[in-house]
C-alpha cells in the first residue's frame, strides 16, 4: 500500500528542479542506445523522456512515426473518462430486455461485462431472464438487438489472423461473455474416446487422436460466420485436456441464443426462434425502442471499466468505449479522440488512429506526440483518476511481471503495447531522486526472437537511476 500511495501522491510532491548538462545528456543517450541495441539487429526504436518541467532527458527518433499497439488505449480511455459520466453504475451502457408484443428484445448499449457464467453475481444475463420469466411464460422470438452501434464487428486494419481470437473478438453493442466461447477437449478415461464440451450454438467435427504419451495439442478451425468447429490434434490417453477459446462472429445472435436457453430453463416456452438485429453502415440511429422495458442490467461504474481496460489491455472494452463516445460509430469515436488530441496541442501529422484498441496496423504516433498527450492528460481534472487506471510496474495488470525485484517496482505507471514486431511502453516513472518523468518508448520492426521488451525495461531503469 505504501508504494501505491507514493505513486498517487507523486504529482503533489515538490519535484527536484535540475538541468541536465549537454555532455551528461549525450553520455546518457549513448548508454540508453547501448541498452536498446541489446535487443539485436533490425529493431527500430523511438524514445522520449521529459522531466516535470518539459526538459528532454533522453531523445531518440522522437519525431518518427511508430505503431503504438495497445498504448493507443491511453487515448481511448482518457477520451471516455472526459466524455462519459463516472457517477455510480454505468447505466447508459446497461443491456436491457423488453417485451414487444410476444417477442423478447435483448437490447445492447455497449456493456462489455455482461455475463452468463453460472457464478455471475453482478451484470448477469440471468437477471434479465428472471425478469422476463416473472412477467410471462410464453414468448415468440428472442431477438438480440445491437443496433445502438453501426455494424462493424472488426477493426479497420486488424490482421486477419486475430479474427476469432480473444485479441480480435467481434465488436457489438450487445456483447456477452467477452464475445468468446470456451471449448474443453479431454480424453475420456484413457479409452481413446474424446469428450468435447462446447456451447450447442456450434456443431463440432473433431479428428483428435488419443494415444499414450501424446502431446496435448488441439487446434480449432472455423470459417468466418460458420457454426461448425473443426478440431484436430492429439491428447494423452492418460487424462489429456485442452481448454481454448473461440470468438463469436455474431455476438447479438449468440446472446439471443443464450437468453433463449435461460428462459427455457425457467419454464418459459419460446414458440419462435432466436435471431439478431443490426444497423448497417450509413443507416440512421434506431428510433425510440418499441415495447415495454422489463429490466436493465447494471454494469460496473465507468472508472472500473477503464481500470479493467488499461490493466488487462482488453481490446473489446476499448473498442466499445470508442463507439460509445462516437454515438455508436467507430469513425465518430476516432474523431472524438482526434479532437481531444487537438486540445492537447498534439500536431495532426504526428498521430493517426483507426481504432480504439491499437490492434489496427494503420495506427501511427510519434514518441513526442504520446509524451505531449500524457503530460496534458495528467493535468486535466480527471487526470489523477485516469492515471490510477494504468498498470503498475511489478504490481498488477500487464506490468505485474515486469520491473519486479528492481528499483522501479511500484514506481512505473504505464500502458504496454504488443503486436507482431511491435512493443511499446508509455506512461510515468518516479526516479531515484523522487522526480516524476513522462516517457514513451516504441520498438517497431522487431524480428522474431528479438529482446525488445527487455531492452525497453533496461533503458527505462537506466534513465530512472541517474535522474
Amino acid at each position: 500500500m505504501q508504494r501505491l500511495s507514493l505513486l498517487r501522491c507523486a504529482a503533489l510532491l515538490p519535484l527536484l528542479a535540475f538541468t541536465v548538462p549537454a555532455a551528461a545528456q549525450s553520455t546518457l543517450r549513448a548508454q540508453v542506445e547501448a541498452r536498446l541495441a541489446a535487443a539485436g539487429p533490425g529493431v527500430r526504436f523511438g524514445m522520449l523522456v521529459l522531466d516535470a518541467d518539459g526538459r528532454e532527458i533522453v531523445s531518440i527518433a522522437p519525431d518518427q512515426r511508430f505503431q503504438p499497439a495497445s498504448t493507443a488505449k491511453l487515448l481511448t480511455t482518457a477520451a471516455a473518462l472526459s466524455a462519459l459520466s463516472t457517477d455510480g453504475p454505468d447505466l447508459t451502457a446497461g443491456t436491457a430486455v423488453r417485451l414487444d408484443g410476444d417477442d423478447v428484445i435483448l437490447e445492447g448499449h455497449g456493456d462489455g461485462r455482461l455475463s452468463s457464467a453460472d457464478d455471475c453475481i453482478v451484470d448477469c444475463l440471468a437477471t434479465l431472464a428472471d425478469a422476463v420469466a416473472a412477467r410471462t411464460k410464453r414468448v415468440r422470438d428472442v431477438i438480440g438487438d445491437d443496433s445502438a452501434f453501426v455494424e462493424a464487428r472488426w477493426i479497420s486494419g486488424m490482421s486477419w489472423n486475430n479474427m476469432g481470437t480473444r485479441s480480435g473478438a467481434a465488436v457489438s453493442a450487445l456483447s456477452l461473455d467477452g464475445n468468446l466461447a470456451t471449448i474443453h477437449v479431454s480424453s475420456a478415461g484413457g479409452d481413446k474416446l474424446v469428450r468435447v464440451e462446447a456451447p450447442p450454438f456450434f456443431t463440432v467435427d473433431h479428428h483428435v487422436e488419443v494415444r499414450s504419451g501424446a502431446t496435448d495439442i488441439v487446434t480449432v478451425d472455423r470459417m468466418p460466420f460458420d457454426s461448425v468447429l473443426h478440431l484436430t490434434g492429439s491428447l494423452r490417453a492418460e487424462g489429456g485436456t485442452v481448454h481454448t477459446e473461440i470468438g463469436v462472429d455474431d455476438p447479438a445472435l449468440f446472446a439471443a441464443w443464450r437468453l433463449k436457453q435461460l428462459l427455457e430453463a425457467r419454464g418459459v416456452r419460446v414458440a419462435g426462434r432466436y435471431r439478431s438485429r443490426h444497423r448497417v453502415t450509413g443507416a440512421a440511429p434506431p428510433p425510440v425502442p418499441h415495447g415495454t422495458l422489463i429490466c436493465r442490467a447494471t454494469p460496473p461504474p465507468l472508472i472500473e471499466t477503464l481500470r479493467h481496460t488499461n490493466k488487462t489491455s482488453d481490446n473489446l472494452e476499448a473498442e466499445l468505449l470508442l463507439r460509445r463516445i462516437g454515438d455508436g460509430s467507430a469513425e465518430e469515436g476516432v474523431k472524438r479522440v482526434a479532437e481531444m488530441l487537438d486540445r492537447a496541442g498534439v500536431a495532426a501529422w504526428s498521430r493517426e488512429f483507426a481504432d480504439g484498441s491499437g490492434m489496427s496496423t494503420y495506427d501511427r504516433v510519434t514518441p513526442r506526440a504520446m509524451v505531449q498527450f500524457l503530460r496534458w492528460a495528467s493535468g486535466q481534472p480527471w487526470g489523477a483518476a485516469w492515471r490510477d487506471t494504468l498498470p503498475i510496474g511489478g504490481v498488477d495488470g500487464t506490468l505485474a511481471r515486469r520491473f519486479r525485484n528492481t528499483p522501479l517496482a511500484g514506481h512505473v505507471l504505464a500502458k504496454t503495447g504488443t503486436l507482431a514486431g511491435v512493443h511499446a511502453l508509455a506512461g510515468y516513472v518516479r526516479t531515484a531522486s523522487g522526480a516524476m518523468l513522462t516517457f514513451a518508448i516504441f520498438a517497431n520492426d522487431a524480428p522474431r526472437g528479438a529482446g525488445a521488451v527487455a531492452a525497453i525495461d533496461a533503458a527505462l531503469q537506466l534513465v530512472a537511476a541517474v535522474n
